[in-house]
């Protein structure tokens, strides 16, 4: 039993190095999320969200526009449900152990 579960963490380590090395590097501007999708635009242009990010928040911060702005609801959505889980862990883990009786 030792050397299935080895040998099925070796298994996931391998994915895991063999997905990480098929990233594109950080930064880099040919990858495909900085590319725009439409075919009306140039291949290697940046998406329209890097685009007008500022433009249209008037905030430096991209990952902030683009999280809050243009994904505010589904945002919204996503922090819902992590405060539902987070507390219902909460008072699952809050009840304590049943009382004994005493005769």
């Amino acid at each position: 039993m030792k050397a299935l579960r080895t040998a099925v963490l070796v298994l996931f380590g391998a994915v895991l190095v063999i997905g990480g090395m098929s990233l594109p590097n950080r930064g880099d501007p040919d990858a495909r999320p900085y590319r725009d999708p439409s075919p009306a635009g140039t291949p290697n242009a940046p998406s329209y969200y890097v685009r007008h990010a500022e433009r249209d928040a008037d905030t430096p911060n991209m990952v902030t526009v683009i999280l809050a702005d243009y994904r505010g609801f589904d945002t919204m959505g996503e922090e819902t449900v992590i405060l539902t889980a987070g507390l219902v862990c909460f008072l699952i883990l809050r009840r304590g152990r049943p009382k004994e009786k005493r005769s």
